[in-house]
C-alpha cells in the first residue's frame, strides 16, 4: 500500500536518462507508418506491395507524424539499452521529458511540453493494421503505438504544476519485434535535425543498405517513404535533397529521365528511373 504523502517521484523508477545511441526497429525504418507532416494529417494512409500491407487510420487529432516517431525511437532505445544490460524488460516505460528533449534536440519551452502531450495523444490514438509479423507472430485487427500514455505532475507550494515523468505502455506488436527479433539499427546523431522527407530517406537507406549499395525505382521509393504528392513533385524534391547532400551517411545518384516540377511540358517518363544509394565509408580514428 502506498503512502498518500509519499512524493510522486518515488512511486516508480525512471528508465531515463538514455546513455546509449538512438536505435530503432528495422520495420519502422523500412516502411511508411507515419505522416510526413509537421501539421495535422487526418486522411487515412495505406501502403501495399506483394509482401507488405499497412493501413493507418487517424483520430480527430490526426495521424501520428514522423516527428511523433521521435518518442518511439527514444522508448525503443531505452528498451534495447536495458536488454543489452541483461535486465528484464516490460512494456511500461517511465522517463523525463527533459531527457527526451535532450536526446532529440528539442528546447524545453512551454510549447515543447504542449507538443509532447499532443504527440502522445496521437501515438495512442492512431490505429495501425499490418501483416508484418513481429516476434514470430502475426496480428489481426488494429493496434495503437501506445496503449497507455500519462503525464505525471507534482505541485509546488504555490500550486504550480511541474511535469515529473512520462509513463507509456508500448504496444504488443512493437514490444515483440524489439524483444524477440532484435532487428534494431542505430541512428545517425544528426537525424533529428533533418526535415520530414530527409528523415524517411535516411531511414530507408539505413534499413536497405545493410549489405551494401541498393538501387530503387523512384515510384517505389516515393511509396516507401510515404510521400503523398505525385511522382513529378517527388522527383523535384528528391533532386534538391540529393544536390544538397542533405542525408548523413549515404551517397545518392539519380538515374532520372522523367519530368520535374518546373517542366512546362511533360516528357516521356521511364519506368526505370531510379536512385542508387551507397553507404559512405566509416571514418576510423588513427
Amino acid at each position: 500500500m502506498s503512502d498518500a504523502s509519499q512524493p510522486q517521484g518515488d512511486l516508480f523508477a525512471l528508465d531515463s536518462p538514455l546513455l546509449t545511441e538512438v536505435r530503432g526497429e528495422r520495420s519502422l525504418m523500412a516502411f511508411p507508418f507515419f505522416a510526413l507532416s509537421k501539421g495535422k494529417w487526418t486522411k487515412p494512409l495505406a501502403y501495399r506491395t506483394e509482401s507488405v500491407s499497412i493501413e493507418i487510420v487517424a483520430t480527430s487529432k490526426g495521424v501520428a507524424t514522423i516527428y511523433d516517431k521521435e518518442i518511439l525511437l527514444y522508448i525503443a532505445s531505452l528498451m534495447v539499452a536495458k536488454l543489452d544490460a541483461g535486465h528484464q524488460v516490460g512494456q511500461d516505460f517511465y522517463f523525463t521529458a527533459h531527457d527526451l528533449f535532450r536526446v532529440t534536440g528539442v528546447n524545453g519551452s512551454a510549447r515543447s511540453y504542449s507538443r509532447l502531450s499532443d504527440a502522445l495523444e496521437r501515438l495512442q490514438g492512431t490505429q495501425i493494421k499490418t501483416d508484418i509479423e513481429a516476434g514470430g507472430e502475426g496480428q489481426a485487427g488494429f493496434f495503437s503505438w501506445l496503449s497507455e500514455a500519462q503525464l505525471h505532475y507534482s505541485k509546488t507550494k504555490t500550486g504550480e504544476k511541474r511535469l515529473k515523468a512520462v509513463k507509456v505502455r508500448l504496444c504488443d506488436w512493437l514490444y515483440r519485434a524489439i524483444l524477440r527479433d532484435r532487428r534494431v539499427l542505430d541512428y545517425d546523431p544528426n537525424y533529428f535535425q533533418l526535415g520530414p522527407v530527409e528523415r524517411r530517406l535516411y531511414e530507408v537507406a539505413r534499413s536497405a543498405c545493410i549489405n551494401g549499395p541498393v538501387e530503387i525505382e523512384l515510384e517505389d521509393l516515393r511509396l516507401q517513404l510515404g510521400y503523398q504528392s505525385p511522382l513529378k513533385q517527388f522527383r523535384y524534391v528528391l533532386k534538391g535533397i540529393v544536390d544538397a547532400n542533405a542525408v548523413p551517411g549515404f551517397n545518392f545518384v539519380l538515374n532520372d529521365s522523367g519530368p520535374t516540377a518546373s517542366d512546362r511540358r511533360p516528357r516521356r517518363s521511364s519506368t526505370k528511373d531510379s536512385i542508387r544509394i551507397t553507404p559512405q565509408p566509416l571514418l576510423h580514428a588513427g
